[in-house]
């Protein structure tokens, strides 16, 4: 597992409410200048959808009036024997992702990002293999994770995309982390999505592998929180503001994982109009209450209070300007909080 100390640093999930990379990253900045992401924006086009963000490349794909779907009325053979072929030779190149689907990222590479000192850690993020597989469809709009070949594509078709984001973080950061953003999960086990657990540990798996720094998963909602501990990441985000709950119904995994120096990031600052009527102090109590479900059941207070950040609940790219501001600046009061509350100067990132 790769060494960072999380100390109760802020992170946040990639999208935000603006059209404009210069004004997406100062946002960003002003707020989290330790540790950004880059910032996805759905509002300054589809192609910055979280799904038609990732389908650049894929064989078949069609985007066409707000709608991206894969074509299978084409002949796939020879997209898809690229596609394994930049697999197998591990050409990151192959998942590449063009400006015209990211503007922030494209705005941070061409060097119209100042960032003024290297941030402890830049995150990015890519869509996870199962809530991509069941959004994007076919023709007859069939989604495409149930079919076992195209299953397995997308998952290495994504952990080039995640491998590819990966390097080209690298050299802005002491560390970086790619989170798999996996809202979809919250429906495993019902009957909407017809996938069991070994396919998505598999699935999964295969997205993880392609990356050699920190490696994340968000969900923001409930799911079997067992099937992700046991995953290969380092970093579980979930939405502790509603579902903290649900993960204390697994103390035993969450011990294992926090053992093997994984960290929870705590989505404690709703991404919502609950931020509005929001204090950081409240917000502190809360993510208190939430680690002490935890401690009730028997995992010592002191590896969670060594294992923590501090996130929003999910992303703010459907919310107003002023109100994803403010989530952004919850997120980092808390943080600051928690800090001066349990990190001492010396641990403190520079």
């Amino acid at each position: 597992m790769a060494t960072f100390e999380p100390a109760w640093l802020p992170l946040a999930v990639g999208s935000v409410p603006y059209s404009e990379a210069a004004e997406a990253w100062s946002a960003v900045l002003r707020h989290l200048p330790g540790t950004p992401f880059w910032p996805q924006m759905p509002r300054r086009s589809f192609r910055e959808n979280m799904y038609a963000q990732y389908s650049e490349g894929f064989p078949g794909v069609v985007l066409e009036e707000e709608r991206v779907y894969v074509d299978r009325r084409r002949d796939l053979d020879p997209a898809l024997e690229r596609l394994y072929l930049a697999y197998l030779e591990n050409d990151l190149s192959y998942g590449a992702i063009s400006a015209e689907y990211s503007a922030g990222l494209a705005a941070l590479r061409e060097g119209r990002v100042l960032l003024e000192q290297p941030p402890a850690l830049i995150k990015g993020q890519v869509t996870g293999p199962v809530s991509w597989g069941l959004t994007v469809v076919d023709q007859e709009r069939r989604p495409l994770l149930y079919d076992e070949v195209l299953a397995d594509a997308i998952a290495k078709h994504l952990r080039l995309k995640a491998a590819w984001q990966e390097q080209a973080l690298a050299p802005y950061a002491e560390a970086t982390v790619i989170f798999i953003d996996e809202p979809y999960l919250s429906a495993f086990g019902s009957a909407f999505v017809a996938v069991n657990r070994d396919q998505v540990v598999e699935l999964l798996h295969e997205v993880l592998a392609g990356i050699s720094g920190l490696k994340g998963i968000h969900c923001c909602g409930n799911t079997d929180w067992s099937m992700l501990l046991e995953t290969p990441i380092d970093i579980l985000n979930l939405d502790a503001y509603e579902y903290a709950g649900a993960l204390a119904l697994y103390p035993s995994e969450v011990r294992a994982f926090l053992d093997r120096g994984g960290m929870i990031a705590w989505g404690i600052v709703p991404a919502g109009e609950a931020a509005q009527e929001e204090t950081p102090e409240h917000l502190v109590q809360r993510l208190h209450e939430a680690m002490g479900l935890l401690v009730e059941k028997g995992v010592p207070p002191e590896l969670l209070l060594q294992r923590g950040l501090v996130a929003p609940s999910c992303g703010t790219g459907s919310l107003s300007a002023p109100l994803a501001e403010r989530v952004l600046g919850l997120t980092n009061q808390v943080s600051q909080i928690m800090r001066d509350r349990y990190v001492t100067q010396e641990e403190q990132p520079s």
